[in-house]
């Protein structure tokens, strides 16, 4: 029977489905042990795309990689499948945003309970986390691997993470990070130029993804979002005409959200709406990509 006492019990489909993968991982332990073993492979669980791209850059040859939240899910409402579970009570390693993402909310405590010995990095370390009530979460912004500046640390701390549950091949992780943080600097000018030469002081977006960007490069970003929720028509009245003295042209969303009210928002002031993913798996690419939208956002 379900039960609603406080939310100190967890509700049924959660608690289910991590006691069934408990059921599957006891059952398949003595047929599937040996496989591990042989792949030789450090198993690193991780919750996002970008977060993978950094996994498989430190790792290389050593790691294989599983991804909690596919590519064009919403890591604020989904819920992993009883099969992905069970294989991650296979993981030696969770590298966790640990940012406050809806997700690990949800999901971390059963996970690492699906698995005692796994090691658990949590990738925020050392950031300096945005503080926000988007959602009705009194803690902070989770989307801290926008800004290259921010990915830098989380690639740091996966390679120290790594070099724990993997010493013997430390070195290989340290020498594959250090040519990806080159990268990363290489980046993170690229953005600050081309940021900078553009002008861009605001950007409107729908959903509030890339406050960390902003901080990073100098430029405020606008959500469409009312603190994590759509927006009333008196929100969308302000924003229109927020838009239209401001000469914003552009309105940006990202493929993981609805676009309905940034297209009534670019309908109204004869402008356009521009796709950009926080969440790609590309990571370079895509933040240079990013960077181009919002550097002409700012030239129109």
């Amino acid at each position: 029977m379900r039960r609603q006492d406080n939310g100190n019990v967890a509700p049924l489909s959660l608690a289910a489905a991590v006691f069934v993968v408990l059921l599957l991982a006891a059952a398949t332990a003595g047929c599937t042990g040996t496989e591990r073993q042989d792949d030789g492979k450090v198993v690193v669980a991780v919750t996002i795309p970008p977060e993978q791209e950094f996994v498989e850059r430190v790792g290389g040859d050593h790691v294989r990689v599983i991804l909690l939240v596919p590519p064009g899910a919403d890591p604020h409402t989904y819920e992993p499948p009883p099969g992905v579970l069970a294989d991650v009570a296979e993981a030696d390693m969770y590298a966790a945003v640990g940012s406050g993402i809806e997700f690990e909310l949800a999901w971390k405590e059963k996970i690492a309970a699906l698995n005692p010995e796994m090691r658990i990095v949590d990738c925020s370390r050392g950031i300096d986390l945005i503080s926000t009530g988007e959602g009705g979460h009194p803690g902070t912004d989770p989307h801290i691997w926008v800004s290259p500046r921010n990915a830098k640390v989380m690639v740091e701390n996966i390679r120290e993470g790594l070099a724990e549950v993997d010493p013997a091949n430390a070195d290989d992780y340290r020498r594959n990070a250090d040519a990806y943080l080159k990268e990363l600097d290489a980046l993170d000018a690229e953005i600050a130029g081309a940021l900078a030469e553009s002008g861009a002081k605001k950007v409107m977006v729908y959903h509030s993804s890339w406050a960390y960007l902003a901080r990073d490069y100098g430029f405020t970003e606008v959500p469409i979002e009312d603190e994590g929720k759509e927006p009333s028509p008196q929100r969308i009245e302000h924003l229109i005409e927020q838009a239209k003295e401001e000469h914003i042209r552009v309105i940006f969303a990202s493929p993981e959200h609805s676009t309905r009210n940034a297209e009534v928002i670019a309908d109204e002031i004869g402008g356009t709406v521009v796709l950009v993913s926080p969440l790609a798996k590309d990571y370079l690419e895509n933040m240079r990509h990013v960077a181009s939208a919002f550097a002409g956002s700012g030239r129109s």
